[in-house]
C-alpha cells in the first residue's frame, strides 16, 4: 500500500511516515463498527458518559505532550495548544454532565392513549476531520455521538495522522471499546467506500465548501444522514460608534489566532467611513508589528501555515486580489526560508470579484472594506456565498444585538469580542458554510433516531 509522510511546517523535515489501511483491513473495521455498535448502544449511558469523562481528564494529563505533537504537525504556536486542549476537555464534562438529561424520553399525550418520544443511536458515524484543530476537530464531533451510543469511525487529515493515532489510544484509555472508535489512515477514494457501507449510518465532514459539495453527494447518494461545517470568509463589521481600539485589538486577534487557519476566523473587516481611517491605521500597525516565531516557543503569535502547498495556494490569492486593484498594506510577500511561513498581511480596496472578498483566505491575511454607513455594512458583510460566522463592534449593544440576531446572515454572530466555540452552544452555518449543528444538545441530537412509540389506552 502506499505511504503517507507528515512534515514539520516550520522546517519542511520529515517528521513520520505511515502505511494506509489496505481495502480489506478498512472493510474489517467497518464491519467491527457495525458489531461493537450492538454492545454500545446496549451500555448503559451513564456507563458511556463516565468513560467521555475520562476522555477528559486523559486530555488535561497529557496536555503539554498533545500541544507539541499539534505543533510539529500542523504548526500550532504551542501557546495556543493548551487552550485547545481545555476546551476539548470542557466538551467532554458538558456532554457526561447533561447527555442523559439532554437524550432523555419525552412523555407526550394523544387522543385515548399517550406517546413516548425516545432518542436512540443509529449506527456507526464516520467523521472527516481537518489538520487545523486536530483534537477539537474530532473531539466536538465524536464525543457526543459515543455518548448517545453510535460508535465512530474517524477519518484524519494525512498531515495529522499521528494525532489521530494518539487519539485512538486516548480514547481506549478513557474506556470506550476498541471498535466503537478506531482512525483510519486512508486516502480519499477509500474514504468514499467507507461511506457506502451499510453500517455507516450518518457522516459529519469539516473542510472546504468543496469538499462538503462532494461529501454531502456522495451521503445523499445513500441516503446517508450528513453534517457539513465548511469554509468561511467572515466579516467584522466596524459600525460608526464602535471602540476601534477594542476592534483593532480583536480584529488582530481573529486574524491571525492558530496562523490564521480558522474556519470563524476574522477575515473581512468592514468599516464605516466615519472610523475607517482610525481603524486603518492602528490596525495596519499591529499587523505590522506581528512578528513570525519558532512556534515552539512560548512567545510565539505566529508560526507557520500548515504546508508549503497552502501557503503558496494564499499567496496566488493575494498576487491575483492584488491584480484586480487590491493593495497590500503590510506583509503580502513570501519568505525566502524553508518551511510554510507567511506574514501578516493586510489588504485594502477590496471589492468584488477578487478572491479577497469572494473567497476564504486561510491564512494570516485581512481585507479592509471601507463603507458608507451601517446599512452598507450589513449589505456587504451578506454579500458572500458564505454564512458561519461573524462579528459586530458598536457601543450600542442593543442595537448590535438586534442586527446580529435579524440581519446578519450567519450561523453565528460575536458582539463586541472574538470567540471561537462554546461547549454547549450550536456551532454551525448557512449557505456554503454547511448544515448541521455541532455542540451542546444540538449536536446530540444531530445522529439520533428520534423515534415516537405511541400507546392506546
Amino acid at each position: 500500500m502506499p505511504s503517507v509522510t507528515t512534515h514539520d511546517p516550520a522546517t519542511g523535515e520529515e517528521i513520520r511516515s505511515y502505511e494506509l489501511f489496505t481495502d480489506q483491513q478498512v472493510a474489517e473495521i467497518v464491519e467491527a463498527a457495525g458489531t461493537a455498535f450492538q454492545t454500545w448502544r446496549r451500555t448503559p449511558l451513564e456507563t458511556r458518559a463516565e468513560a467521555v469523562r475520562r476522555l477528559g481528564q486523559l486530555l488535561r494529563d497529557n496536555e503539554r505532550e498533545l500541544s507539541e505533537l499539534m505543533t510539529a504537525e500542523m504548526g500550532k504556536p504551542i501557546a495556543q495548544g493548551a487552550p485547545e486542549v481545555q476546551l476539548c476537555a470542557a466538551i467532554c464534562d458538558w456532554t457526561a454532565d447533561h447527555a442523559a438529561e439532554v437524550l432523555a424520553d419525552r412523555e407526550e399525550s394523544t387522543e385515548g392513549g399517550r406517546a413516548i418520544v425516545t432518542h436512540q443511536p443509529v449506527g456507526v458515524i464516520y467523521g472527516i476531520q481537518p489538520w487545523n484543530f486536530p483534537i477539537y476537530q474530532v473531539i466536538r464531533f465524536s464525543v457526543p455521538q459515543l455518548a448517545a451510543g453510535n460508535t465512530v469511525l474517524l477519518k484524519h487529515a494525512q498531515s495529522v495522522f499521528g494525532m489521530a493515532l494518539r487519539l485512538e489510544e486516548l480514547y481506549h484509555e478513557a474506556g470506550v471499546p476498541r471498535d466503537a472508535f478506531r482512525s483510519l489512515l486512508i486516502d480519499h477514494d477509500q474514504s468514499d467506500d467507507v461511506i457506502a457501507r451499510p453500517e455507516v449510518r450518518g457522516v459529519t465532514l469539516t473542510g472546504s465548501d468543496t469538499a462538503g459539495r462532494h461529501i454531502a453527494a456522495r451521503a445523499g447518494e445513500h441516503l446517508k444522514k450528513s453534517v457539513v461545517e465548511l469554509g468561511s470568509n467572515d466579516a467584522y463589521l466596524v459600525l460608526g460608534d464602535a471602540d476601534v481600539e477594542q476592534a483593532v485589538e480583536l480584529s488582530v486577534q481573529g486574524r491571525i489566532t492558530n496562523n490564521g487557519q480558522t474556519c470563524v476566523a476574522a477575515k473581512r473587516f468592514i468599516v464605516v467611513d466615519d472610523v475607517y481611517d482610525a481603524f486603518k491605521d492602528a490596525y495596519v500597525e499591529a499587523m505590522g508589528a506581528i512578528e513570525m516565531g519558532d512556534p515552539r516557543q512560548e512567545g510565539c503569535t505566529l508560526g507557520p501555515m500548515s504546508a508549503e502547498g497552502l501557503r503558496d495556494d494564499l499567496h496566488e490569492q493575494v498576487i491575483a486580489s492584488v491584480e484586480k486593484g487590491a493593495k497590500v498594506l503590510v506583509g503580502g510577500e513570501k519568505p525566502d526560508r524553508p518551511g510554510a511561513w507567511y506574514p501578516a498581511t493586510v489588504l485594502e480596496n477590496v471589492q468584488p470579484g477578487q478572491p479577497a472578498y469572494d473567497d476564504e483566505l486561510f491564512g494570516p491575511v485581512a481585507s479592509l472594506i471601507r463603507v458608507a454607513d451601517d446599512e452598507e455594512a450589513v449589505r456587504v458583510a451578506n454579500d458572500s456565498r458564505y454564512g458561519l460566522g461573524g462579528g459586530i463592534f458598536s457601543r450600542d449593544t442593543a442595537r448590535a444585538v438586534e442586527l446580529a440576531r435579524t440581519e446578519l446572515d450567519t450561523g453565528m454572530v460575536n458582539v463586541n469580542g472574538y470567540n471561537l466555540a462554546q461547549p454547549h452552544l450550536p456551532f454551525g452555518g448557512v449557505k456554503d458554510s454547511g448544515y448541521g449543528r455541532e455542540h451542546g444538545s444540538w449536536g446530540l441530537h444531530e445522529f439520533v433516531n428520534i423515534k415516537t412509540v405511541m400507546i392506546d389506552g
